[in-house]
């Protein structure tokens, strides 16, 4: 008989708490990074995601995601409305904690990889037609990934891909659908010829602080357990994110002559991104090789996209994109038994057959999420428009979309 413990409860509820404040700490990320006149349309597009993606989660999307599988590719409706999602646990998730304490926590994740994608249409993109998007996207992306991945039955779960917080279900999926987005919705007006700074580091540096934060619980709480592995979970995490953010900075500061706070910024989130997939198989030497890896690689993936002329307002394909395949990749090198013994030994511990299920789930996540991205963006551009006008464009979001505007001077 499963019972509920009430140590493993509490550090999940807590990891819940932490991972819902990351989505309000994107907000502010994004948010100082684009142009005053756009603040609070790109706060906006993060923030309403906590309301439209958990109704969501309740009414079907939990259910499709974790819900009994068919065929390995989809949940059944058997958990519509959270039917049957009670107080007792549920031994195929997480036996010492009661079943809804596990949807709520999925339910964060849930919430904040459709709000990532914003990085990449910054500006432009019709409030409308994001509303719409993001509904249509946890439906029809996130929910099938997460069954693949994480759900009992899910198919690539039962290749023996490993995936332990989201480097495939969050980090891929965001990513690669912001590249399908930016290449969908366009360039902003004047992108290429018109300066377009970030109009508050400050708060960019804020959201990177509480995003920071917010993924000990994002990591650790994948643990779903308090104890040894949610510890390892938990420094492994804060390690690859210290790495990366020096890695950034040092090779910006060669590159270009001077380190940034929004290299800085930016380091700390890219190291967060490629150790979440690895975070519960792998030792903190391994963390420091993960993160000193990302903060050079994704650096080096942000400054490309100029050369291959889509415009990443806010660098959601190379952060998120590259940052998470390469932390699936490494899963495959890095990860120990040592650490987690339902895991699985990777190359470099002499298991090199891993880096098949590694691959093939990097490949699977990345066609699947771009492809399914890309028909709801046609047909939504064509039903709706995603884009809006230029004048509303040259106006701001703020105004144009909401009636309001960031700041009175």
């Amino acid at each position: 008989m499963n019972t509920v413990n009430s140590g493993d409860t509490t550090w999940l509820l807590v990891a819940s708490a932490m991972v819902m404040l990351m989505t309000p700490g994107l907000a502010l990320f994004y948010g100082g990074m684009v142009r005053r006149k756009n603040v609070l349309g790109t706060i906006m597009q993060s923030f309403i995601a906590l309301g439209i993606v958990s109704v969501q989660w309740v009414v079907v999307g939990y259910s499709l995601s974790f819900g009994p599988s068919i065929g390995g590719i989809i949940g059944d409706l058997s958990w519509v409305g959270l039917s049957g999602v009670g107080l007792e646990p549920n031994p195929d998730y997480a036996a010492t904690v009661p079943h809804q304490a596990f949807m709520i926590f999925q339910m964060m994740f849930a919430v904040i990889t459709p709000a990532l994608i914003t990085g990449a249409v910054a500006e432009r993109f019709k409030f409308s037609a994001y509303v719409v998007f993001i509904l249509l996207w946890s439906t029809l992306v996130y929910a099938p990934l997460a069954h693949w991945v994480w759900g009992v039955g899910g198919w690539l779960r039962g290749l023996g891909a490993l995936d332990f917080a989201g480097g495939l279900v969050v980090h891929i999926s965001s990513g690669v659908s912001a590249l399908a987005a930016a290449v969908v919705v366009g360039r902003r007006k004047g992108h290429g010829h018109e300066h377009m700074p970030p109009h508050n580091l400050t708060m960019t540096l804020l959201g990177a602080a509480l995003l920071w934060f917010g993924w000990f619980g994002f990591n650790g709480g994948s643990a779903l357990a308090s104890g040894a592995l949610a510890v390892s979970a938990f420094v492994v995490t804060h390690i690859a994110s210290a790495a990366a953010t020096v890695s950034w900075v040092v090779t910006e500061w060669w590159h270009r002559g001077k380190p940034t706070v929004l290299g800085a910024a930016s380091g700390c989130v890219a190291g967060l991104v490629a150790v979440t997939p690895a975070s519960g198989f792998i030792t903190p030497l391994s963390a420091l090789a993960i993160g000193l890896g990302a903060g050079a690689l994704c650096y080096l993936a942000v400054n490309l996209k100029g050369r291959l002329g889509y415009d990443d307002s806010l660098d959601a394909v190379g952060v998120h994109g590259v940052g998470g395949t390469l932390g699936a990749l490494a899963t495959g090198l890095f990860a120990t038994t040592l650490v987690n013994p339902a895991g699985a030994d990777g190359a470099f511990y002499g298991n090199w057959s891993l880096l098949g299920p590694q691959a093939l789930s990097v490949v699977v996540a990345a066609v699947y999420a771009f492809g399914v991205t890309w028909v709801i963006l046609k047909a939504l551009d064509r039903l709706i428009g995603l884009r809006v006008t230029p004048e509303d464009e040259v106006e701001g979001l703020d105004l144009s979309q909401h009636g309001e505007s960031g700041y009175l001077f």
